[in-house]
């Protein structure tokens, strides 16, 4: 049942745009780099020692901002889908337990956010093989930089379709996910314990794992709650 539910919600989303957008985060977090070594590139690299870590750096600087606007649009129109149509009590009246409708909800935005990482990965690793950074291209940290803030972002992703599925007002979750996005901005003057800093992986330990263990524990937590939460609530 879970298979089918996860089916029928990518088959909901086929003709929403949410995979255009999923693809226009990570594009669009490179086009600013391309902007941004376009105009400078000489410069840029008088100003590092390693160019590949400085171009990663320089990538990073706008994952977070673009991972927690991104999670707060797909949670919201994911759910602004059921409640257009309803579909929330025709998926109640089934078979199946609430717990699994929020189940596969959860586990699309996963694969939504996972998969936009891995486009993330890709469009880096093409604009910095064209601009010939050097011949050894680091791909443990072209990783790190592309997943570890896709980890770390899974509370943030469990708060945001927690609130975006038990509000009617689809302004909410959106005015959460703009205070989010203002709060990664700010990330280096946060303290450690706000989620929406982590997928900055800055710590006082200088040590990015930190930020990817206490993501995937929270994110956890955060979804058990939200989960036992609707399937506590009346369906409206």
């Amino acid at each position: 049942m879970m298979g089918k539910l996860l089916t029928a919600d990518f088959l909901k989303i086929k003709r929403k745009g949410l995979w255009l957008l999923t693809l226009i985060g990570p594009l669009g977090v490179v086009a600013l780099q391309m902007v941004n070594y376009g105009v400078r590139k000489d410069y840029l690299l008088q100003q590092s020692e390693d160019d590949w870590g400085y171009f990663l750096l320089n990538v990073h600087s706008f994952t977070p901002l673009a991972i927690v606007l991104g999670i707060a649009i797909l949670t919201s129109f994911i759910a602004s889908i059921e409640n257009e149509t309803n579909a929330w009590k025709q998926l109640i009246a089934l078979p199946v337990s609430k717990l699994t409708v929020y189940l596969s909800k959860f586990t699309l935005l996963a694969i939504l956010l996972f998969f936009a990482s891995t486009l993330l990965m890709f469009f880096t690793l093409s604009y910095g093989l064209f601009l010939e950074l050097g011949d050894t291209v680091p791909y443990m940290e072209l990783a790190k930089y592309s997943y570890f803030p896709a980890f770390a972002a899974l509370p943030i992703l469990a708060l945001q379709l927690w609130i975006a599925s038990v509000s009617h007002n689809q302004g909410i979750p959106i005015t959460v996910g703009i205070f989010g996005v203002i709060f990664a901005y700010s990330s280096y003057v946060l303290p450690d314990w706000m989620i929406w800093k982590w997928p900055s992986l800055m710590n006082q330990w200088n040590e990015p794992m930190i930020n990817v263990l206490l993501g995937v524990g929270i994110g956890i937590l955060l979804y058990i709650i939200g989960m036992v939460d609707f399937a506590r609530r009346d369906v409206k």
